[in-house]
């Protein structure tokens, strides 16, 4: 007779493919093509996008940029212009794959509601129910930066799963938090942060980070934070499956994202788009740093990160928000209620973000343009969502106009405006 325990992973496998998601009684195209006047925008004005993203490469502001726009679930404009790697002269193709980074964040947030919508957990649970490691933790007082000592002093509550889903919790983000107290912790701890090639997996990751002080007690700042990392670790436990096997599953496969994946197939690895910065006047491969640039690509492809780790392109990024704009249903497949989206897309954090984003919100899975956002022109309608990734890819989607953008770039060590005129572009072409 087997034992429970190695009948128990089993269960919450058998449980996560049983309860996956299900049919719908609404029944939406998946995302298809149509001319963009069939869908209220003119192609003549739209037409002058082509300009915008052209005059940037040839400006030399970006190497290459792929961009789609989506309206009422139909595809109006769908283009590439520049280079994928301009060491290999290769131009971009517009189903190349891009790093997507914190992009992946939103992603991560819907699969911990799917979990929830199955009764798994409730979003104020503290985490230490599921990740023991994090039961009595600490806010940071004081740091000595000559020895990396420090004091702490108890939190007044727990980390729960809504805070880790709103960057309340007060975890850090190591080499690219703003605290340089919290660098050189994560640092000395051994945190990865965003992406590895070596044999690193997210839980003993995640049981590192819990035994670290936070920045604040938990719920009273937003301080952006591995909080989707956590949380993917915390999807292992309640499906019992590999958090990559969990999206591929659960959400790639039945949407069609056949495109998306923390590490690339290698029959796909020769679309994925260079990491380039400006040198010279030139664009060259921008070097490795904290993270090997290869990672999607080599190395262990151990470690699933839920806040950074995926690459996509922007059709297969497009699908997954269509599934939100239609209120948690594509092709007949229900992957949330329509409420669950509702709440998601509600202001979870109040009033802490303030100061230079008080023109937005934050949700359970997205940053939300509010009205004084939304009055100031160009950015959407109010309720619109959005967010961006640190290798310069964006996206947004309009709740109310059912317009989706993404616009997909490949850079560091240099800035540009495409996110703003993308947007500028899309939403003048409107002609209803």
């Amino acid at each position: 007779m087997k034992s429970p325990l190695l009948v128990l992973p089993f269960l919450f496998i058998g449980l996560a493919q049983a309860t996956a998601q299900t049919k719908s009684i609404k029944n939406s195209p998946a995302l298809g093509d149509a001319t963009p006047e069939t869908v209220g925008i003119s192609s003549e004005r739209l037409s002058r996008m082509d300009g915008v993203l052209q005059n940037a490469v040839m400006q030399g502001t970006v190497p290459g940029v792929a961009a789609i726009v989506v309206r009422n679930g139909k595809i109006v404009y769908h283009k590439a212009f520049g280079m994928a790697d301009n060491e290999s002269n290769r131009p971009l193709k517009r189903d190349d794959i891009f790093r997507i980074a914190s992009m992946t964040k939103a992603i991560t947030s819907t699969a911990v509601m799917m979990l929830w919508e199955e009764g798994k957990f409730q979003l104020d649970d503290p985490i230490s129910k599921y990740i023991p490691e994090f039961k009595n933790q600490t806010v940071l007082k004081n740091f000595k930066f000559l020895d990396s000592t420090y004091t702490t002093e108890p939190v007044k509550s727990e980390i729960t799963i809504r805070h880790l889903l709103t960057h309340t919790s007060g975890l850090g983000y190591g080499v690219i938090d703003g605290d340089e107290r919290f660098k050189a912790m994560y640092h000395k701890a051994g945190i990865v942060d965003l992406f590895t090639t070596q044999p690193v997996k997210i839980s003993d990751n995640i049981k590192k980070l819990a035994k670290l002080p936070l920045h604040h007690h938990p719920g009273e700042k937003y301080v952006y934070s591995e909080g989707l990392d956590v949380l993917g670790y915390f999807i292992e436990i309640i499906s019992g499956m590999p958090f990559d096997e969990f999206l591929r599953k659960r959400l790639f496969d039945p949407l069609g994202m056949n495109d998306t994946y923390f590490y690339l197939p290698e029959a796909k690895a020769t679309r994925l788009v260079a990491i380039q910065k400006p040198q010279n006047g030139q664009w060259v491969r921008y070097p490795n740093t904290f993270y090997d640039t290869e990672y999607p690509v080599k190395g262990a492809k151990a470690f699933f990160s839920g806040g950074a780790g995926l690459s996509s392109t922007a059709k297969d990024y497009a699908t997954f928000l269509l599934m939100y704009l239609n209120g948690g249903e594509v092709n007949g497949k229900r992957f949330l209620s329509r409420k669950t989206i509702e709440t998601i897309l509600s202001n979870q954090v109040g009033e802490l973000l303030g100061g230079d984003k008080a023109n937005s919100s934050y949700g359970l899975a997205f940053g939300l343009l509010n009205k004084a956002g939304a009055e100031k022109g160009a950015k959407g309608s109010e309720g619109t969502f959005e967010w961006g990734g640190y290798f310069n890819t964006n996206y947004f989607a309009d709740p109310k106009e059912k317009i989706i953008g993404v616009i997909m770039k490949q850079t560091q060590s240099s800035s540009d405006n495409l996110n703003n005129l993308f947007r500028q572009m899309i939403y003048q072409s409107i002609d209803d």
